[in-house]
């Protein structure tokens, strides 16, 4: 689809345009309309007028049979109680903050992963007004204390190739990119040096996740800045002190219910990058960058 043809979709259709190489599993509620008080001008305070949702939810897959079972499934209802609760929390002005706690509380489900939500006014005159937003379960920032209390943390992810980590100027280019003033995260593909190859899907990932991580060792020794980290206790401790480091890719890939299924380096920085609710994901090198990517990504 074109972009102009994408941006008028429904959300199914951006939901599906965005899936990338492993789409989820989607449950849509279309055209629910409820009468709500909303809106920032004189005119609209004192009376109800329509509000339409249309809602997709990416959810995680069921592992095991359904067995015909609604409490192993995220139900529909949750959708409509979700609506109907943010609007009779409080009266709002904008549409923005009722998709946005609509989303909040939708992602507060454990099956739920990613949501996209249009709602539109449809009485204020012979046409529909709205807004529609895309939120992530990964897209939760850290936080860390500041100024004026709590504030989010999004790190700099930066994808170094092997001829960079080999690069006379590393040291430099790391310079350049700690100047941006953001906590960083190095992420490395897979060393040059062969590696065992098994025949075997499950086992060979555990091998190519290990040649990653060796690689991650090997930049370690390049530059003093680049502590090797596997948890993510270990990189929110960094992210909140300002500090870089190198991720070892193991833990966090294999532990993670809804994480990468194949090992390219790049699609496991940008898995990184969007759990960190990153800033943005820099790439060095001739690299293919997967297509549907929910952080920006430029070239060094």
């Amino acid at each position: 689809m074109s972009d102009i043809e994408l941006a008028f979709a429904h959300p199914e259709d951006r939901a599906e345009a965005s899936a990338g190489a492993a789409p989820r599993d989607r449950i849509s509620l279309r055209d629910h309309i409820v009468e709500a008080e909303i809106g920032a001008f004189q005119k609209e305070r004192g009376h109800k007028q329509r509000l339409r949702f249309n809602v997709v939810v990416e959810v995680r897959p069921v592992t095991g049979p359904l067995e015909d079972d609604v409490d192993r499934i995220l139900s529909y209802d949750r959708i409509t109680e979700a609506i109907a609760a943010e609007l009779a929390a409080e009266r709002l002005n904008l549409l923005e903050t009722l998709a946005e706690r609509v989303a909040e509380r939708i992602l507060a489900e454990p099956a739920a992963m990613r949501v996209f939500i249009r709602i539109e006014k449809l009485d204020i005159g012979p046409y529909a007004l709205g807004v529609e937003i895309a939120r992530s379960r990964a897209e939760i920032p850290v936080q860390r204390a500041g100024r004026d209390g709590m504030e989010a943390v999004h790190p700099l992810v930066v994808h170094l190739d092997n001829a960079t980590i080999q690069a006379p100027d590393l040291s430099a280019r790391l310079d350049a990119l700690q100047a941006e003033g953001l906590p960083m995260i190095l992420t490395v593909g897979l060393p040059d040096l062969a590696r065992p190859v098994t025949g075997h899907k499950p086992t060979q990932r555990r091998v190519d996740l290990l040649a990653i991580e060796q690689n991650a060792w090997t930049l370690a020794a390049r530059d003093p800045r680049c502590v090797v980290v596997a948890t993510r206790t270990e990189i929110d401790w960094a992210m909140k002190r300002g500090q870089t480091v190198v991720w070892a890719p193991s833990k966090l890939v294999l532990d993670a219910v809804d994480g990468p299924k194949g090992t390219d380096p790049v699609g496991l920085a940008l898995w990184l990058a969007e759990t960190m609710s990153a800033t943005a994901l820099v790439v060095h090198g001739e690299v293919a960058v997967p297509a549907g990517s929910r952080v920006p990504v430029r070239r060094a």
